[in-house]
């Protein structure tokens, strides 16, 4: 039982270790233009106004991920209905970047921190971990449903997680 367990878990890590490190890099770039939006307009236009700051920074950062991660990371799970997948990638973004906004707007009109550094750790680290989490799962089950069998690279990958029917 134990082994078989063992071998489950290995498979599961198998099959999402190439998506995650893709999905990570993805972010990672996202992260950047998402924070270099949001501190140069806390710092300018929208000083006195975070949680939009936090929106329109997301914003850009989502176009950015949303073609990075349909050609790149999820290549080999575009759906042929690019409208569906669009319109869910929105939704799904528009959680995550709801995730990050209420973390800001929470921090800074609920609790009080008020300065530019407790705005970025409240909206681009916390609100950022809470939503890319949220994200992954959604574009992983939700947003990019295509078959892995289509790019030969990932044949047969979920064969790793189907139940054992001599178990």
């Amino acid at each position: 039982m134990y082994q078989k367990l063992t071998a489950r878990i290995r498979g599961l890590f198998g099959l999402f270790w190439r998506e995650v490190a893709k999905f990570g890099l993805v972010g990672g770039i996202a992260f950047v233009i998402d924070s270099g939006i949001y501190l140069w307009l806390l710092n300018g236009s929208m000083s006195g106004h975070p949680t939009k700051a936090k929106i329109v920074s997301a914003l850009v950062a989502t176009v950015f991920s949303w073609l990075a991660n349909r050609y790149w990371t999820f290549r080999h799970r575009r759906q042929a209905n690019m409208v569906r997948e669009v319109t869910m990638f929105v939704i799904m973004n528009a959680v995550g970047i709801g995730i990050a906004s209420a973390c800001v707007y929470i921090s800074h009109w609920v609790l009080g921190f008020q300065s530019t550094q407790a705005d970025f750790i409240a909206g681009s680290v916390i609100g950022l971990i809470l939503g890319t989490i949220f994200r992954f799962f959604a574009y992983r089950f939700w947003v990019f449903t295509e078959e892995l069998d289509a790019e030969p690279g990932f044949a047969d990958d979920h064969k790793l997680i189907e139940a054992d029917p001599k178990a």
